[in-house]
């Protein structure tokens, strides 16, 4: 075989190589939420596509065995042939025969490796990384055609290669785990509601629930100047009372020198005889605030008060001090939207926010 012959089968090699790389990561990064509504219409390369991401594992097989025999001949057929047109100019030139054998042969193998990785790796997983949706598309048909002619020996491979996973307790996948990103599922959420498939408030709580993580307790509370709160040791049950007729609210936060401390909830005052109504309530024991901190996010805070069943939350900054609370409907409400307390008038609501 000429040296020529031998750089044109370097050129056929990369570009084979570049084949299958760029198909095992096109196979490995493309999301079934954009491939699996092509398949739904009837395209028959996303069908194919879907069966190479379903089947991930022979797909790897037929990469790694092309990829391997790629590198082997480009090591074989085209780094001798390099090496050779070389190696002539430099004996032309009075260097000594052994020195530029070696020097030749360096050169090539550099040559031959920056080409390999560069073109035949790096820059095909790039591509198919980048444009995966697309590049699995493309790759996919003549990637499962491949497996099917090689089908004894890729079967073969991969089952040789899942007894030694299964030796080692560790179970072969077949297929890519399929997963949607926020951006994905709010944009089925929002083509759902736009053909009619999804009611426009459900859109709405799903699109809310999406970003509920977003959002953190500081974010929720409501700071501690801007709460209605009683006195510990100087309200009476009438007074409570009053100040629920008042505002509506089931709950009142309970402080002691301006730090709220706990609440009381109408009922728990409903059971105190009309004899004791005008003395200070200091032996009616108070429901406890949870403490979440400002930072946290309103998923973890939520999953304190249900894990403690606290319906209301100190929320602490860095250093330990109260900067406002939490209220378990404020939570619900990022969610779900507006809600009334059981208790809470529907119109005049009181100048500052309370325990509902």
């Amino acid at each position: 075989m000429s040296d020529f012959i031998g750089l044109a089968w370097l050129v056929v090699l990369l570009a084979v190589n570049a084949f299958f790389v760029a198909g095992e990561f096109a196979v490995m990064s493309a999301r079934r939420s954009q491939i699996e509504p092509l398949a739904d219409e009837g395209n028959k390369r996303a069908k194919i596509a879907l069966y190479a991401m379903e089947h991930v594992s022979i797909m790897l097989a037929v990469c790694q065995l092309g990829i391997t025999v790629c590198s082997l001949l480009i090591l074989n057929i085209s780094e001798p042939a390099l090496h050779h047109l070389l190696e002539v100019p430099m004996t032309a030139l009075g260097m000594p025969e052994q020195i530029a054998d070696t020097a030749a042969f360096l050169i090539a193998l550099v040559l031959v490796t920056f080409l390999h990785v560069t073109f035949g790796e790096m820059v095909p997983k790039n591509i198919s990384v980048s444009v995966a949706d697309k590049a699995v598309l493309v790759l996919a048909m003549p990637l499962v055609g491949v497996a099917k002619v090689l089908k004894p020996i890729i079967s073969m491979l991969n089952g040789a290669a899942n007894l030694f996973l299964k030796l080692f307790g560790v179970e072969p996948q077949d297929e890519v785990t399929s997963s949607y990103t926020a951006a994905e599922v709010r944009s089925i959420i929002d083509t759902s509601s736009q053909e009619g498939t999804l009611r426009n408030e459900h859109a709405l709580r799903l699109t809310k629930a999406l970003e509920f993580s977003t959002v953190t307790a500081a974010s929720c509370m409501v700071r501690v100047d801007d709460l209605f709160t009683l006195e510990w040791g100087q309200t009476t049950a009438r007074e409570f009372e009053k100040k629920v007729g008042k505002t509506g609210y089931s709950r009142m936060l309970i402080t002691r020198d301006e730090v709220p401390v706990g609440y009381w909830h109408v009922k728990d005052v409903m059971l105190i005889d009309d004899a004791h109504s005008t003395a200070p309530l200091r032996d009616l024991p108070l429901h406890p605030l949870g403490v979440v901190k400002q930072d946290a996010e309103i998923e973890e805070a939520l999953e304190s008060m249900r894990q403690e069943g606290n319906h209301l939350s100190a929320v602490v900054d860095e250093a330990g001090h109260t900067i406002g609370v939490l209220f378990l409907e404020d939570i619900i409400e990022v969610l779900v939207g507006e809600i009334s307390d059981s208790t809470q008038k529907r119109h005049a609501p009181p100048s500052k926010a309370n325990g509902n």
